[in-house]
């Protein structure tokens, strides 16, 4: 595909190396030139320098042979703007980056105005994200499929597990709960298990099963679901905001401390049931005057990464039973940061990039299968993807046991109408299922990629 990238920011720049590495042809369009060349020294891309709402510099960026413009500068005016004069000028699909919560309530009435094909609001996304996790305190990951009917859920198996030294075929009898290990990681290295694995204290795995079966599963296996009553966000941005705004909503207490004297007056009109505190969160006298050591969890969303690093350091000693969320930006501390205990890992870099990658593959497709959901788990090594089976489907009936996998995948859900199939040998894909899938491999865009012929 011919995809055209406006703003080369953090987002901007991961997009054109991504896309590029999968084989798509990229052009990336921004004023700053030190930043084009920034990305065109390091990955197979074109750079041209010029203003994204001009209609002159679309067209001589190439616009009218672009598949689609995806707008991810820094600003969200600009970024719709750029949308519709790619729609009008190059007739091509578009996605706009919109993250102002003035918007929230238009997007729907924006997206049909500007003819957007899509548009990402990679904050909210986050504040999604990190009210499933504080729902389940326990949890490394919780990704959603089937429109919430099964979670994904990554956790760390505690010593003295009944996990421990059990086989995965063992599983149901042991634990009793409608689920399946999709993937695991002992000593660094990612698998895709089958039956006779064998699971120990320490690995991270990867389960599926109902969000209502959370509780009894992390029980049984030594993970005790706690309830979280009060919640503490470092850093009062547009990311705090929502996810204040959905965790008041579940009746959980909410502590927000924040420097900026305005925006603590601005939260306090948007938030009235939250506590807003003016103050520095790195600053020890204030967590502890504000009693950190009490809380069930803390967000560390302040806009410098190593402020963020640092409290969830300091967290992890003052008190290791608190659930901590650091957000990270930079490309550079995210290898860095997973060695450390810091916690859940939040970036909105990563959430734009997964769910642009998204479309785009299904944008791929022309065949009828599509991409309904896609998520990269275990630090990035594995994806995780919910894939529509469509009429072109030849294999649809055949039994699965008769069915050849590629290596390192496993169908882990059939959904059929909203009947959630665990499946077995003798269950099938028909056409309208959606099937969720985990692979190593890269770049699965439909469901003939994962069968060998």
């Amino acid at each position: 595909m011919n995809i055209m990238i406006a703003g080369c920011g953090k987002v901007g720049q991961a997009l054109a190396e991504t896309l590029s590495t999968s084989g798509h042809e990229v052009t990336v369009m921004d004023k700053n030139h030190a930043a084009l060349i920034g990305v065109t020294s390091s990955c197979d891309v074109i750079g041209y320098q010029g203003d994204c709402t001009s209609i002159r510099s679309q067209m001589e960026a190439g616009i009218k042979d672009a598949d689609l413009l995806i707008a991810v500068t820094s600003d969200d005016e600009i970024n719709m703007l750029a949308c519709l004069i790619a729609r009008k000028t190059g007739k091509c699909h578009t996605i706009a980056r919109i993250r102002s919560p003035q918007y929230t309530d238009e997007i729907r009435y924006l997206k049909e105005e500007l003819g957007l094909s899509m548009s990402i609001n990679p904050e909210m996304v986050a504040a999604d994200e990190m009210v499933r996790l504080i729902q389940l305190p326990s949890a490394l990951e919780v990704d959603t499929f089937a429109k919430g009917r099964v979670s994904l859920i990554g956790m760390k198996i505690p010593e003295g597990s009944i996990l421990d030294n059990l086989a995965i075929r063992d599983l149901p009898s042991k634990v009793g709960v409608n689920s399946l290990i999709c993937v695991t990681e002992h000593d660094g290295e990612v698998s895709i298990p089958n039956g006779y694995n064998v699971l120990h204290s320490g690995d991270k795995i990867s389960v599926t099963f109902s969000m209502r079966e959370a509780s009894a599963f992390l029980n049984k296996i030594g993970l005790k679901a706690k309830s979280i009553k009060n919640v503490m966000i470092a850093g009062g941005g547009t990311i705090c905001y929502y996810l204040a705004k959905k965790l008041l909503d579940l009746k959980i207490n909410v502590k927000i401390i924040e420097k900026d004297r305005d925006r603590c007056k601005e939260l306090s009109e948007l938030l009235p049931k939250a506590m807003i505190i003016n103050g520095d969160a790195t600053e020890k006298r204030l967590l502890m005057q504000e009693s950190i050591e009490d809380m069930d969890a803390v967000c560390c969303l302040m806009h410098q990464d190593e402020a963020n690093i640092l409290l969830s350091l300091y967290l992890s000693n003052v008190n290791p039973n608190i659930k901590f969320i650091t957000r990270v930006h930079r490309n550079s501390y995210e290898d860095l940061v997973t060695e450390l205990p810091v916690g859940n890992i939040i970036s909105t870099k990563n959430i734009t990039i997964d769910y642009i990658v998204r479309y785009v593959r299904s944008m791929e497709n022309s065949m009828g299968s599509e991409v309904e959901a896609l998520y990269h788990i275990m630090d990035g090594k594995v994806e995780a993807l919910e894939l529509i089976i469509g009429e072109d489907f030849t294999k649809a009936g055949v039994e699965l046991k008769d069915l050849q996998l590629i290596d390192n995948t496993l169908i882990c859900i059939i959904n059929r109408k909203g009947r959630i199939i665990r499946p077995g040998g003798r269950d099938t894909m028909e056409i309208g299922d959606s099937v969720i899938v985990v692979t190593t491999h890269k770049n699965i865009n439909n469901i003939r990629d994962i069968i060998k012929e």
